[in-house]
């Protein structure tokens, strides 16, 4: 039998070239890839901080809305103020977890802020419509289901806000929104 050997023509490539050029492509694909993420990474971050702030600054505008809600409806009802407290004190709270200083509250048949209410007599971030009972019912029953109303639709924003938070806020917001489901049903908002 002979033997058969075969000659590499002038034309193709050798194996040195071959894996030189794979690793010079390699090496530079890389080096893209990390400054392309580096880059992008920065900008995702400064989207993220800017998109956590807006809805930390509306979730603290909602909370102030809703202790504007309770404090109507103590002055409109006199009678509902010890049962509301400790609903409208949770919510002060939930305000201060996002960063909004909380009116002090509102005593019955006064007005919220007022020198002495807050036990610090500063009224500058009192809410200029803090002396309305505008849109509370006039009956308690009827006034007890627009408050549980109110704290559904807030909780219901909140959660509707978590696809778009950042894990530590979208945490806040549903532990928040789930106490304001709970202050729905306290309220008797459960039907």
């Amino acid at each position: 039998m002979a033997r058969t050997t075969t000659t590499r023509g002038a034309a193709g490539p050798r194996r040195r070239s071959v894996l030189a050029g794979g690793a010079a492509a390699l090496t530079a694909g890389a080096a893209t890839l990390l400054t392309g993420c580096s880059d992008g990474a920065a900008g995702r971050d400064a989207e993220r901080g800017a998109t956590a702030e807006r809805l930390r600054a509306a979730a603290g505008r909602d909370s102030v809305a809703l202790l504007e809600r309770y404090d109507a409806t103590v002055r409109a009802h006199d009678g509902l103020a010890e049962r509301l407290r400790p609903l409208r004190d949770g919510t002060a709270r939930h305000a201060e977890a996002f960063g909004v200083r909380a009116p002090g509250p509102a005593r019955s048949g006064g007005t919220a802020g007022a020198p002495g209410d807050s036990g610090d007599g500063d009224t500058a971030d009192a809410p200029a419509s803090s002396g309305a009972t505008a849109g509370v019912p006039g009956d308690e029953k009827a006034a007890l289901a627009a408050l549980a109303a109110a704290e559904r639709r807030t909780a219901d924003a909140r959660t509707a806000a978590l696809a778009g938070a950042p894990p530590e806020l979208a945490r806040l917001l549903a532990s928040v929104a789930a106490a304001g489901a709970a202050h729905a049903y306290l309220l008797g908002g459960d039907a």
